[in-house]
């Protein structure tokens, strides 16, 4: 078990550390793992094929572009991710069916909530550097968040 408060204690400043702009979701309100990125805007058609192919040590840093008017993923998704042994997605937008995906066993952080859903286009990009909460999320560095937040660090520290 790790608090991304001692991890900073530690690490100081070789961690990254996210703005608190991110509420907590999901069954779980600690977790860890390699970051996978995706950037795509009010379209989750990458996300789901993500959760279906990532899963045991990653975490999911989607990038949305902040949007308020649609929810890039519900309590389906959610499911599909953990069932696949993912840890945990952080989305720079919302989520949909909160309360069902706060009984799912995976680590969601996300802007808020709206029942809207996306509309499917086939957007996206994967495997690109993503900035946004004043930190920039690379493929393969490692992200650890609790309910302190966010701490991004370049190699396993955990």
């Amino acid at each position: 078990m790790f608090r991304t408060t001692d991890l900073y204690d530690v690490y100081l400043e070789e961690l990254q550390v996210a703005a608190p702009v991110f509420r907590d979701f999901g069954g779980k309100t600690s977790f860890h793992g390699q970051i996978v990125t995706l950037k795509a805007f009010e379209d989750n058609t990458y996300l789901k094929a993500l959760f279906e192919t990532t899963g045991v040590g990653k975490v999911l840093v989607v990038d949305s572009a902040a949007s308020m008017r649609c929810a890039m993923m519900g309590d389906v998704m959610a499911s599909l991710g953990a069932r696949n042994g993912g840890e945990g997605v952080v989305i720079n937008g919302c989520i949909r069916d909160s309360a069902d995906v706060g009984k799912v066993d995976i680590g969601v952080k996300a802007l808020g909530t709206i029942p809207r859903k996306t509309v499917k286009r086939d957007q996206g990009i994967t495997g690109i550097p993503l900035r946004f909460a004043d930190v920039v999320f690379y493929p393969g560095n490692y992200l650890y968040a609790d309910e302190d937040g966010i701490v991004i660090s370049k190699t396993a520290i955990v």
